[in-house]
């Protein structure tokens, strides 16, 4: 028998083509599966690995290949992050992406994106979260969700209406985005200034504050929880955590945040979430692996 004759420049051309405009879209099911930007690159390239060894003559539809492709590769690595989040040392926190500058991330909607809610996802199993993200992120149906997750579809609507449930459960209403950088900005003011009084204005009476560092850096290897115990803890390392900081605003993950620099290299992304009682979440991004990125879409 013959061997297959290679695909022709033409043919590879579409199939990149067709890869590329829906690039965005796989970013953007990897990101929110797994939390990590770096691991949803890798999950997207080898989709397209798969994708160019792939018959494609025999694919009716395209997007709906790459998508299901893209999604059981994430859970599988989803499987495997799990696990070594278990030994995960300290706080873990979503790897941050630019919302505003990052073309990669294609976010068609914003749910299942922000810091807070991504937070809540890790509570769910791998399976839960990746029905959870292609429904109310994307708005796949049903039946093509079963198909990915190869599950029956009414176990999938299950799955789906109980992550909804356990979301909204911790989910609080969250202040407009004019009103978050309002306080995000008074916080970081009092934080810079060491102000305990001012820290305890802007913070709400049960806000939790979270540092990850990964153990790559000195941070807090708990949750600080509490207003007057975190204003405490803000003020007490503000005469030297602040020392020769660049502060810089970018929108992460849909939210105002600032990407605080010294001489040229990043060492912590902060970002709140708040409600009408004030900041009920500070974020500090610590890690030098997840600021890596988000590092390198800020302008010169």
């Amino acid at each position: 028998m013959p061997a297959a004759e290679p695909p022709s420049a033409a043919a590879l051309e579409e199939a990149a083509s067709a890869f590329a405009s829906l690039r965005p879209r796989l970013f953007g099911i990897a990101y929110r599966m797994l939390g990590s930007a770096a691991e949803a690159e890798d999950v997207v390239q080898e989709t397209w690995l798969r994708w160019q060894a792939y018959d494609r003559d025999t694919v009716r539809d395209p997007a709906a290949f790459l998508a299901t492709t893209t999604a059981r590769l994430a859970l599988n690595e989803a499987t495997s992050a799990r696990a070594r989040r278990e030994t995960y040392i300290g706080p873990w926190l979503p790897e941050p992406v630019d919302t505003s500058a990052d073309p990669a991330l294609g976010a068609e909607r914003g749910e299942a994106l922000e810091f807070a809610i991504m937070v809540l996802l890790e509570r769910l199993s791998p399976t839960e979260r990746a029905a959870y993200v292609l429904r109310e992120a994307f708005d796949y149906p049903y039946g093509q969700i079963a198909d990915i997750v190869q599950a029956k579809e009414d176990n999938v609507r299950q799955m789906v209406s109980r992550a909804r449930k356990r979301v909204a459960e911790q989910r609080r209403d969250s202040v407009r985005p004019d009103e978050q950088r309002r306080l995000l900005t008074a916080f970081l003011a009092a934080a810079q200034a060491g102000d305990f009084d001012a820290l305890e204005q802007v913070l709400a009476s049960d806000v939790v504050s979270y540092s990850d560092g990964g153990g790559a850096v000195r941070a807090a290897r708990f949750p600080v929880q509490g207003r007057t115990t975190v204003a405490k803890f803000v003020a007490a390392f503000a005469p030297t955590f602040w020392t020769g900081a660049e502060l810089s605003w970018i929108e992460a993950n849909g939210r105002a945040s600032v990407l605080a620099s010294r001489e040229g290299e990043p060492f912590v992304l902060v970002t709140v979430s708040a409600t009408g009682q004030g900041i009920d979440q500070v974020m500090w991004v610590m890690n030098p692996a997840k600021l890596a990125r988000i590092a390198a879409a800020q302008p010169a």
